[in-house]
């Protein structure tokens, strides 16, 4: 049977993505940052999926075929989590697609890659 180890992101800049992505989810290089490649992983002690971040070259996708949803356990650590992350350099999207009374936000990381923040008590 086979399980998933790790999301992989492209990004332009990795040590700019691993900065934030750190930031957010309180994760750990695996290795030393090089400048095309990291593994981030979960803190000594957690469970989660590892996060790896490779250089890429490709222009971002308007509406990317794969995306991140970081859960929150309600509206209201969702609303701080999208605060956190947004002073981390996370900027909000508007995104067009949003249907009547969303239980979910959009934004873009550092390099651009969209992910939503999910508010699972609604869910």
């Amino acid at each position: 049977m086979l399980s998933i180890g790790s999301v992989v992101m492209g990004v332009s800049d990795v040590p700019r993505a691993a900065a934030f992505w750190t930031a957010a989810l309180g994760y750990v290089p695996r290795e030393k940052t090089k400048d095309d490649w990291v593994v981030l992983t979960p803190p000594q002690g957690s469970s989660g999926v590892q996060l790896a971040l490779g250089l890429s070259r490709t222009p971002l996708q308007e509406h990317p075929r794969v995306h991140l949803d970081l859960y929150a356990d309600d509206a209201a650590a969702q609303t701080a989590e999208v605060e956190r992350l947004v002073s981390l350099g996370a900027r909000r999207v508007d995104w067009a697609d949003y249907p009547e009374d969303p239980d979910f936000v959009v934004l873009a990381d550092t390099e651009g890659n969209l992910f939503c923040v999910i508010d699972t008590s609604r869910g």
